[in-house]
């Protein structure tokens, strides 16, 4: 049974993830090399389906490829969607997750809620977020990742 506290771990694996990819930003090789392997141990690309909506996606909104989720955090002259600004690049200094739901199953998990992202001026972008996970080798990784910013009017 998958339990709160491998949830709230790899929650806070990807937030440290995510802030380190930023502090590479000006070291464009050692970047491209981390967000590569955190892409591969966070997520379930070529372990099957992945369902991957990013944030500040409107032309490209659905990215199902590694290649495309890549290019959603770093983007880069080799980006694979042109509106690709580098999300995790902006670069933030803190990445915290407040759940307000955690659904627990034998093999996977569901977790929904908000996180948010504390930028350089320690202003905070508050997003919601839907993931599910799924335990491979006794590894929590993502296969759906929704994120939206909060509706306004």
């Amino acid at each position: 049974m998958v339990t709160k506290e491998q949830v709230l771990k790899v929650q806070q694996q990807w937030g440290d993830g995510v802030v380190k990819i930023g502090s590479l930003k000006d070291k464009r090789a050692e970047c491209e090399a981390f967000a590569s392997s955190f892409l591969n141990d966070r997520y379930a690309f070529g372990l099957g389906v992945v369902l991957f909506k990013p944030t500040k996606c409107e032309i490209e909104q659905f990215r199902p490829l590694k290649e495309e989720a890549l290019s959603y955090f770093i983007a880069g002259d080799n980006r694979k969607c042109i509106e690709d600004k580098g999300f995790a690049i902006q670069p933030w200094t803190k990445v915290h997750f407040e759940n307000t739901g955690i659904i627990l199953e034998e093999n996977r998990a569901l977790a929904m809620g908000n996180y948010f992202f504390t930028d350089t001026d320690g202003n905070d972008a508050k997003v919601e977020y839907t993931f599910g996970y799924r335990l491979v080798d006794g590894e929590l990784k993502i296969d759906l990742h929704h994120s939206s910013f909060p509706f306004t009017h």
